[in-house]
């Protein structure tokens, strides 16, 4: 029986294939093809749809070179979207990019309609013409090239930066409201609640980052043998070869340590499936990236802390805990997850920003904005990490700048990241004005 690490890794590789929707594409216009001949010899079809055998032949065949051409056209856009994510923005965006529907689908298109349109130019005789076939392939040209608009209209838009972000930053939010959800639903981890005596380790027999586990499959064993397993590393942990995997505390039987293991998927590099911080982490590459001396674009590494700051104002950090316990009815302890907590999350959100984009006055005007604005909207037990990264924010900033009046106009908070830092006629920062707050 497969295992559940097998079938997440196998369901991975089908979300990110680009050749695996084209290769049914192809197989449905060869199956459509022969459907269309059928068809055409019932007779049923309107005296209208007629063609001759040498118009219908030259018709086919230049859809067939049409097709060609297209599906190279797209893939050479492929080839050019690879180039400007791991160049500008982060390598990291391109398993987002693998797994777009459009992009499948015009692939599909053109690979089902090149089928079609060729397998209908072996059924052309001096007297058979397969009339439904032909105006099928024009109608499937047609379609082609409104989804090849759509496709060029949409990824012009959505390749810029700003754009990015906020897709990754819709996915990271909607991965956060599930993982807040579980939070809540579990309690607080008490090493003193786990069973007396040694733990059984069970370790890995690949090496990989970690994907996801199946939670559900996991406090299922841990129900089934009466134990606790307790999972040693967080999703997105990169383990070596035979690391320790997860420790099993009592049971009235042990479970076997494959069938553990086989819960965990490991694999070659982070998914956003259960990775919530994954989202986070393109994020902070594309903002960084844009800090970089080759780029020097720290306007796009502000529009991206607006995403950040969105990010941030999502996680409830009630729900985030360093562990997670699942228990049974009876209080027992089926379960220990590892997680991240609120101040890793900031910690990860404004810590590489702010060390390469400390010369900047824009950068450190924004990220100031941002963490004042949680400063004031987050629980009591969070505001001293913020207050902990204000103080590096300052430090940072006289580190960067010896000016006295250029250090001010640093440290002064602004959401757009500009102004002069002065205050208004009203008696108003930047940022701060009525006008502002009605933007």
């Amino acid at each position: 029986m497969l295992s559940w690490a097998f079938r997440f890794r196998f369901w991975q590789y089908v979300k990110a294939s680009l050749w695996l929707v084209p290769t049914l594409g192809l197989i449905a216009g060869v199956v459509l093809a022969r459907w269309a001949v059928v068809v055409d010899g019932t007779g049923v079809l309107p005296s209208s749809w007629t063609y001759a055998a040498s118009t219908a032949s030259s018709v086919l065949s230049s859809i067939v070179g049409a097709m060609i051409a297209l599906l190279g056209f797209v893939v050479t856009i492929g080839i050019l979207v690879v180039q400007q994510a791991t160049g500008t923005l982060s390598p990291r965006y391109m398993r987002l990019w693998y797994r777009d529907h459009l992009q499948k689908t015009v692939l599909a298109t053109f690979a089902g309609t090149f089928a079609f349109a060729f397998s209908l130019l072996s059924s052309i005789g001096e007297d058979t013409v397969p009339d439904l076939g032909v105006t099928l392939a024009g109608l499937g040209v047609a379609v082609s090239l409104v989804l090849l608009l759509v496709y060029l209209n949409r990824f012009s838009h959505n390749l810029r930066p700003v754009a990015i972000a906020a897709l990754v930053g819709s996915l990271g939010r909607g991965l956060i409201a599930d993982l807040t959800a579980a939070g809540r639903s579990a309690n607080a981890f008490d090493a003193r609640a786990l069973p007396d005596g040694p733990a059984t380790p069970v370790a890995a027999e690949r090496g990989g980052a970690i994907q996801a586990f199946d939670v559900h499959g996991l406090i299922a064993l841990a129900s089934r043998h009466e134990c606790t397993i307790v999972l040693t590393h967080p999703v997105g942990d990169f383990l070596p070869p035979g690391a320790i995997l997860a420790q099993i505390y009592g049971g009235t039987t042990q479970p076997d340590p494959r069938r553990v293991s086989g819960k965990v998927a490991l694999g070659l590099e982070r998914t956003i499936e259960q990775d919530p911080a994954f989202a986070l982490r393109v994020l902070v590459d594309i903002a960084t990236r844009a800090l970089s001396p080759a780029v020097n674009d720290p306007t796009t590494a502000v529009q991206v802390l607006d995403h950040i700051e969105a990010f941030l104002h999502t996680l409830d950090s009630s729900a985030l805990r360093r562990r997670h316990v699942v228990s049974d009815e009876r209080g027992r302890p089926l379960l220990v997850v590892p997680d991240r907590s609120w101040q890793d999350y900031l910690q990860l959100a404004v810590g590489e920003i702010r060390d390469y984009g400390a010369t900047s006055v824009q950068v450190c005007r924004r990220l100031r904005a941002l963490l004042d604005r949680l400063l004031e909207t987050v629980p009591d037990p969070d505001r001293a990490a913020v207050g902990t990264e204000l103080r590096r924010l300052d430090a940072a900033v006289e580190r960067a700048f010896d000016d006295l009046d250029q250090r001010a106009v640093a440290m002064t908070g602004d959401r757009q990241g500009i102004g002069t830092g002065g205050k208004g006629e009203d008696g108003a920062g930047p940022g701060e004005g009525p006008l502002q707050e009605g933007l």
